[in-house]
């Protein structure tokens, strides 16, 4: 079980005690498999953006083999391609084989490697860690801008059959956005530029910042709102006006924030993701009170259900999830400092890719 001596960095006034923290970290260690990977919960499925996300958490609390352990798991599962399936069956223990549940590759599934991958290596400073998963940051981002499309965007997914989706989400593509500029990190880091990747992220922001029209629209998600600020392709003033835009839409007072309008339904994994891009947009203040308002959805094991049905005073689903306590934490860490945190959700040192010559 992790200590509250490893986790005193994560204390914040209203949200979390050492001793939560260090009871918080030690739920998402019971449900990590033997491999390393990191279901939803076990006997739930895993997929690679939410198994990352926990092992980024770990990270934040200084379980760096149990991340590591985590990043190795992704390596031995990538496909040929370079991407990985949307979801894989938890199994038990010691079982060798592991069962795909979903066969189609989502674009920012794929992408997401990237940024846990620079986050650990900002957690330790372990270029041998970097050195062993260059080969699957790159692949996977090799994979990931094959379904780029003329104007920026990324389509956001492969059918099971290998068939290009080239609609694309804007959460998605922010999110990968984020990817694309942790992967250049990388790659400046490593001295292996990678300038097809910079006018990759740049074309992308674009695509972001001027042509919402270009991406499916999904206004009615709360994601689809903070995610390009959360994503870095909105800042400054343009950042705080789009989530000011629409903050009484959803944000729910002493509850957190609404998964999709109109349910009346917090989630926690929302609420602490607008919390990160609060906090990147420099409004801390306003990043605290979403995590305190969330307080209600943790479980006495430490662990958070996934969301809050208010209208019926209901927990929905009935599941503690190791993404929405990683994502907690992840926010925890950033408001309290934590320098890998603060590096990849506020983007300060992080490329920034090229913009189009055009603004058409």
């Amino acid at each position: 079980m992790s200590t509250p001596g490893r986790t005193e960095h994560l204390v914040l006034d209203g949200v979390l005690t050492a001793e939560q923290a260090a009871l918080t970290v030690a739920g998402i260690l019971a449900a990590q498999r033997a491999d390393g990977a990191i279901p939803w919960f076990r006997g739930h499925h895993l997929d690679p953006w939410d198994h990352t996300e926990a092992a980024m958490a770990l990270d934040a609390a200084g379980e760096h083999e149990a991340a590591d352990r985590a990043y190795a798991w992704l390596a031995r599962h990538q496909n040929q391609d370079g991407s990985w399936y949307a979801a894989y069956a938890d199994r038990p223990d010691g079982v060798d084989t592991e069962e795909p549940q979903d066969t189609s590759r989502e674009s920012n599934f794929t992408a997401y490697i990237a940024v846990g991958v620079w986050h650990h290596y900002l957690s330790t400073g372990d270029d041998t860690f970097l050195d062993r998963m260059w080969p699957a940051v790159y692949a996977a981002m090799e994979c990931v801008l094959t379904l780029q499309q003329p104007g920026g965007e990324i389509g956001w997914k492969r059918e099971a059959d290998g068939t290009a989706v080239t609609d694309a989400l804007l959460t998605g593509s922010s999110s990968i956005h984020q990817a694309l500029r942790c992967a250049l990190a990388i790659a400046e880091h490593r001295e292996e530029p990678q300038p097809d990747w910079e006018l990759a992220a740049g074309a992308l922001r674009h695509a972001i910042w001027r042509h919402p029209e270009r991406f499916l629209d999904k206004n009615h998600y709360s994601m689809d709102w903070y995610y390009p600020v959360l994503g870095g392709a909105l800042t400054g003033s343009e950042a705080k006006a789009r989530i000011d835009g629409r903050w009484d839409e959803f944000v729910v007072p002493d509850l957190g924030v609404r998964c999709v309008l109109p349910n009346p339904w917090v989630t926690g994994g929302e609420s602490c993701e607008l919390a990160l891009a609060l906090w990147a947009t420099g409004e801390s203040d306003r990043a605290l009170e979403i995590l305190r308002s969330i307080t209600h959805l943790r479980a006495d094991n430490g662990m958070y259900w996934t969301g809050y049905v208010f209208q019926d005073d209901a927990v929905w689903p009935v599941e503690q999830t190791t993404w929405t306590a990683g994502s907690l934490l992840l926010a925890v860490a950033a408001l309290g400092g934590d320098e890998a945190t603060t590096e990849v959700f506020g983007g300060a040192s992080l490329p920034a890719g090229l913009e189009p010559d055009c603004c058409g």
